[in-house]
């Protein structure tokens, strides 16, 4: 097994920890103005935007529920499968709730799209998507109601993404170098 090490295999920093947490509490501001008195289930979508979800949901100053969904397209690849795989399903009820699903990043699009037709048939009151970060490379298809930080089409890892299991816990965004994943 390959021992990672971030300064061996971080290209450069995208967004510094202070860069995140200052655009996590505006998006957290933004989301209790809009959701006060109406008690949101924030759904995280696990592992990848775990981070980014419990630092969301402490930045709103309104009540939420939360509850979580594990779904998988990736696998121990950088590329997606093209499938999408339900590992852990909600707890809760979401039938004439406001839900609003969080995801760490829109790539294909694939799990957002699967995920908000998912939900749709469930019957929610409404439904709001935010993400971390979002890809140009998606087409434009599918895409998240609010959305932290537009990057490039590169691999990146930390706050909460990884690439086979490693990266999650760095506080900054980071680009992996081309050679520890191909």
């Amino acid at each position: 097994m390959r021992i990672t090490t971030p300064e061996n295999d971080i290209q450069k920093v995208l967004f510094t920890q202070e860069q995140i947490n200052a655009r996590v509490k505006e998006m957290g501001a933004a989301l209790a103005e809009e959701y006060r008195g109406k008690q949101p289930l924030m759904v995280c979508i696990l592992k990848g935007a775990s981070v980014f979800y419990t630092d969301l949901c402490r930045a709103m100053d309104c009540g939420v529920f939360m509850d979580f969904i594990a779904v998988s397209s990736y696998g121990v690849s950088s590329k997606s499968t093209g499938v999408v795989r339900i590992i852990k399903d909600l707890d809760s009820n979401i039938t004439g709730r406001h839900v609003v699903i969080v995801e760490d990043i829109i790539d294909s699009g694939l799990t957002l799209q699967y995920l908000k037709e998912l939900f749709a048939s469930r019957k929610p009151a409404s439904m709001k998507t935010v993400c971390l970060l979002d890809k140009p490379c998606h087409g434009g298809g599918i895409g998240a109601d609010a959305v932290g930080f537009d990057i490039p089409d590169e691999f990146v890892v930390g706050y909460g993404l990884d690439y086979a299991g490693h990266y999650r816990n760095l506080p900054y965004i980071g680009v992996l170098k081309r050679e520890v994943y191909e």
